[in-house]
């Protein structure tokens, strides 16, 4: 259920107040079939694909984390086929190198020339499969692009396609030939979304699919077309802009994100960084839903998967059995909440 909405967070109404333009609305309509169209390849995961959407609003990156076998590399390659955009895909593999990944300059014999040669980072949308699964050399050449949205090679800094968006994968069990991602790579995410078992009922339902005959390899074949591009995306963006944020909101962030940092279970809370992402996913969330303003169940309802990368836990805590999202839950249950 809802909170109620708190009155300083609602937008005054008066005669110069400008009204939100119809494109506005068909930009939410457009990324509400986007949700639908990944549905069609993929069972049960709505909070991951709502997670993707969020992350397109407010051009960060997110990190997929889930066992094998639960369709997180199908969940972006049919966020791709639901877009009008460019994508690639790089498997990140202990032996990759800095350059598989930005690109490098080649020498042209018939020139006697250097030319760039673009990388599979020069795309709209970047799948990095098990990105934990290379050296921090190679995680590292992610960093400007993921930041910066350039790369820069032999000392000229080259622009990335607008819109850019890493979605990059990771198993978090199998910890044998991987590179834990440091802190520094961590918080270049926007979001890190958990892509948990299905339940009972959606694994039947994913097994019935497949019975039917459907292959994951060929999305087409699953009925999944482009339904939104950048066009549509661009006026998201605009409207998501125009969503009223009170300051009993953003108070009510930073008293979140401070809270973090006073807790004995973390070495680490959240920075100022984390508390900016915060507020703009909550700000995303709330157009997603109709509203033109935030209220604190956004902010609730982003906060794990915003801040859960963010933080650090004491050894101790870990040895007891605390979680990222232990730590959070807990943070939001003693932080009052702006009336």
């Amino acid at each position: 259920m809802s909170a109620p909405t708190p009155e300083s967070a609602r937008p005054t109404e008066t005669a110069e107040t400008p009204k939100a333009p119809a494109l506005s609305d068909d930009a939410r309509a457009s990324l509400e079939a986007l949700r639908s169209e990944i549905a069609k390849a993929v069972v049960g995961q709505d909070p991951a694909v709502t997670g993707l959407v969020v992350a397109l609003l407010c051009r960060g990156h997110v990190l997929l984390e889930g066992v094998p076998g639960v369709a997180k590399t199908l969940l972006v390659r049919a966020l791709a086929a639901s877009l009008e955009l460019d994508t690639k895909r790089v498997q990140f593999t202990p032996d990759l190198m800095p350059s598989d990944v930005t690109g490098s300059l080649v020498y042209d014999a018939r020139t006697a020339e250097f030319s760039f040669q673009p990388g599979p980072v020069f795309t709209n949308l970047l799948l990095a499969d098990e990105i934990n699964r290379t050296p921090p050399k190679t995680q590292a050449s992610l960093l400007e692009a993921m930041e910066e949205r350039q790369v820069t090679v032999d000392g000229t800094p080259r622009p990335l396609p607008d819109p850019f968006l890493v979605a990059a994968t990771q198993n978090p069990v199998e910890y044998e030939g991987t590179y834990p991602l440091p802190e520094a790579q961590l918080d270049r995410f926007l979001l890190k979304l958990t892509v948990p078992l299905p339940s009972r009922g959606d694994e039947i339902n994913v097994l019935t699919r497949h019975a039917d005959g459907f292959n994951p390899s060929d999305l087409r074949s699953a009925g999944i077309r482009p339904v939104a591009g950048p066009a549509d995306l661009e006026a998201a963006r605009s409207a998501v802009s125009r969503t009223t944020i009170s300051p009993e909101i953003v108070s009510y962030v930073v008293d979140i994100c401070r809270a973090t940092r006073e807790s004995p279970s973390l070495a680490l809370g959240v920075s100022p960084r984390g508390a900016t992402a915060l507020l703009s996913t909550a700000r995303a969330w709330a157009w997603l839903t109709g509203r033109d303003y935030v209220i604190p169940d956004d902010v609730k309802a982003l906060a794990l998967p915003t801040l859960r990368h963010r933080i650090h836990l004491r050894p101790e805590a870990e040895m007891e059995g605390v979680t990222p999202d232990s730590v959070i839950t807990s943070v939001l249950a003693h932080v009052p909440v702006p009336r």
